[in-house]
């Protein structure tokens, strides 16, 4: 019934929904609680995963900066357990959308969430943050055209410390059509290029005593004597253990439980269409 109802106001009925929202407990689970009191399932974890999305035209003119975030929730809670979740800042976030367990009045008045998770893990919001001004690391590239070589240059590095490491960087573009052949390298990393002409710089992370550079020349076609169309360089990265978002979890609250559960926090940011064009 807490399901269905919202401070008086029919909420959902849909059973296919009711089903998601909250799973019925299995014949072990039954047991478990019969024998012991209690259920086995005692954890509530939140993991919080952001993706920068980013575009910098050439010239250094900024496009776009925000972050699509998506809050996860690993549930195994026994009986029918209330959740009430609050940020620090719920000022930031745009456009949010939400799992249909949430109800929505608790956020519309005071901008918590108020739900009962169904069994496992599920997206429970997403949202965006817009505006930002900062981005973890740089890519800048440099190309100049003369006879037939375009030369290539482009560099990596940490812009500002997000108090975490910067891991899996990877800067990829796509040969222009024009090239008929490319001689890159770089003085940290691999670079590879693929079948379907991808040039791939795998960074990984930036290191203390050095900028990460590739160089190199790409020979056009017969007859051409200037790179005509510039390539767009997308960069990849993963930092665990921050979201760059800003969003701050204040206060998670379990009622109906048992006994006592283990709450986790876990926050993930990783790159998104982050786009550089040379």
């Amino acid at each position: 019934m807490d399901e269905m109802i919202d401070n008086g106001f029919p909420l959902t009925t849909e059973p296919n929904i009711l089903r998601d929202m909250i799973a019925p407990p299995n014949i072990v689970s039954k047991m478990l609680s019969v024998v012991t009191g209690n259920s086995s399932n005692v954890s509530n974890t939140l993991p919080a995963n952001s993706y920068l999305d980013f575009l910098l035209f050439s010239g250094g003119v900024l496009v776009k900066c925000e972050i699509f975030g998506v809050v996860e929730v690993n549930s195994h809670l026994s009986g029918i357990p209330d959740l009430t979740l609050s940020f620090a800042n719920p000022s930031i976030l745009n456009d949010v959308q939400f799992h249909p367990c949430v109800r929505f009045r608790p956020w519309e008045s005071e901008q918590i969430l108020s739900f009962v998770p169904p069994d496992g893990q599920f997206k429970l919001m997403t949202y965006r943050v817009k505006k930002l001004r900062n981005t973890p690391i740089y890519v800048k590239p440099q190309l100049s055209s003369e006879s037939g070589t375009c030369r290539l240059s482009v560099m990596a590095g940490i812009r500002y410390d997000p108090g975490k490491p910067i891991d899996s960087i990877v800067v990829q573009f796509q040969l222009p059509p024009c090239v008929s052949s490319a001689n890159l390298t770089a003085n940290h990393g691999t670079v590879n290029i693929l079948a379907d002409k991808t040039c791939s710089w795998s960074i990984g992370r930036i290191p203390r005593n050095k900028a990460p550079q590739m160089s190199g020349t790409l020979v056009l076609e017969e007859g051409l004597k200037q790179l005509d169309v510039k390539p767009t360089f997308q960069v990849g990265f993963k930092i665990m253990g921050t979201a760059l978002s800003g969003l701050k979890i204040g206060k998670l609250d379990l009622k109906n439980l048992p006994s006592p559960a283990h709450k986790g926090f876990r926050a993930q940011t990783d790159a998104g269409h982050y786009e550089v064009r040379s």
